[in-house]
Order: structure tokens, then sequence, then C-alpha cells
């Protein structure tokens, strides 16, 4: 093989003596260099998580794929085995998805046209035209795919399948007003990152400032999730929280808010994305 290939390997299975030493050296009777190890093991349950960036040296990646398959099963035969290989030159096809708010869509947007984001973002969904004029200058095709009253399964069926010509492999919402049915990520079956403007568990919902203010909290916050069924409680990739105090009015917490929520979601939109999260039962290991 003329150039080296890179590779990410996610891991997670029940804890057991030897692991690293079994996949270590297997990677390397294979051809591969390992770069960075990253591993984590829960005390509680018993679970072991890794992280392992790689180099092929002989086998294509294609080659190795179909090895790992074979195997890994063999290798760590154990419970709850679950394993991921992916290329690190290929780039995730993302979707960003807003409502009427431009603050995460312009972050992301601005980010990736300054090459901070390893992903290739085709396109731009909304449930309103609002934002068009201020994607256009960024040359992400935007559409506008309504959900009118009693519509919103004919919206979801239309917005499956825009996804699928676009191929997307992940979905951002940014501030993408609408709960995303049940039914809708039965089908759908891939990630999708959200944020949320708060500090979560607490005050999830739609108006978690006026929650946050009526309380008289000290501290705001924002998280970006995955998305589940149950509204606003997937697995958490990122938090961030400010200061507040009682002086500040609703506006206040909101302005303070988008301050938070820009940084929150562009850091868990660049881990996702570098394949440095794996989910356990409902929540994240996430590599720094």
């Amino acid at each position: 093989m003329a150039d080296s290939e890179k590779a990410i390997l996610l891991i997670s299975c029940i804890d057991r003596p030897g692991i690293i030493a079994r996949v270590a050296g297997h990677l390397f009777e294979l051809g591969c260099n390992i770069i960075t190890s990253d591993q984590y093991t829960d005390d509680e349950d018993g679970h072991f998580f890794w992280r392992i960036y790689f180099e092929t040296l002989k086998a294509p990646l294609s080659e190795l794929t179909r090895d790992l398959n074979a195997t890994l099963p063999q290798l760590m035969p154990w419970e709850k085995l679950r394993w991921h290989l992916y290329d690190a030159a290929k780039r995730d096809r993302m979707v960003i998805m807003v409502s009427r708010l431009a603050h995460c869509m312009m972050d992301l947007l601005s980010r990736h046209r300054f090459g901070e984001l390893d992903a290739d973002i085709v396109g731009v969904i909304s449930n309103h035209p609002d934002l068009e004029p201020l994607a256009r200058p960024f040359e992400v095709p935007f559409e506008v795919i309504p959900v009118q009253k009693d519509g919103k399964p004919q919206a979801e069926a239309r917005l499956l399948e825009r996804l699928a010509e676009l191929r997307a492999d992940t979905v951002v919402l940014a501030r993408y007003m609408q709960v995303l049915s049940g039914d809708f990520l039965k089908r759908w079956q891939k990630p999708i990152v959200n944020i949320h403007h708060s500090f979560l568990p607490a005050f999830a919902g739609p108006r978690p400032y006026k929650q946050a203010h009526e309380r008289g909290v000290k501290l705001i916050g924002a998280t970006a999730h995955y998305v589940t069924e149950e509204l606003d409680a997937g697995p958490i990739i990122a938090q961030a929280t400010t200061a507040v105090t009682h002086r500040d009015t609703i506006a206040d917490l909101a302005r303070k808010g988008k301050d938070l929520e820009v940084i929150v979601l562009a850091k868990a939109v660049r881990a996702h994305l570098n394949k440095q999260v794996l989910t356990h039962n409902n929540r994240t290991i996430v590599f720094e």
C-alpha cells in the first residue's frame, strides 16, 4: 500500500483484564500503528470505553474492516461488546435545521467557512423562510419545509425525503423550535444533535428562561444533547453555565444564554464529528 490511511476505532464492552493488550497487539499484527489512545472504565457498572486513533501501514481500510468484523468478537468474547470503525478521512455530511433564531446557525456556518468543523454542511432546512438571506452568503442550499397546523406528518415525510436526497449523516438542530416525532426518529436512525437553552435536566421544554426567571436562579446554562423520543432527555454531550442576578430580566437571561448556546453547540458538534463520543444507556463518555 503506497499511502497509510487513518481511522478511529470506538469500543465499549464489559471490562476484563487484557483488553488493551489484545486489541493493540491484534492491530499491530494487522499492520496498524496506534497514534493516540483514550480509555475509561465505569466502576459502577464495569463498562470499558476506548477510542483509538491509528494508521494502517499494510492493508487498505476496507480490508481491515472485514478482518475486524471477523476477529473482534472472538478476540473479546464478552458481554455487551459494541464497536465501530470510522475512516478518519471521511467527513460527515451535515444538515443544519433552524426556525427563526439565527445565532447558532450563523456560528456553525462561520466555523465551517473557516475550517473549524470536520464536516461538509450540505444544507440548511427551516420551517420558516426568515433566515435564508443570512445563509445565502455561505453558499449552502437553504430549503423551507413549513410545518402547518395538523400537517406535521406530511412535513416530516418531506424532511426525511430531503435528508435522504442530501445523503445526510448528521442533523444539528440549531434552535429548530419543533419537536420531532417518535415516528420520525425511528425512521431516521442517525444522530441528531440538539441545543437546548437550559442547563438540563432543569427547565426542559420551550420556555426555560421564563421558568428560570420565575425560580430566581443564580446560574443559567445551555445543553447540547443527542435527540431521543423523550423531550430534552437525550444523552448530554456538552454544557456550560453563566451567573445571573435578581436584576436580570427574562430578556437578559435570553441574551446571556445565546452566548452560551453557540459555544456549547459548537463544542458538541465538533466532538461528535471527531468521533470522540460514546453513548452508554442515557449518558455519554466524551474523550477530549
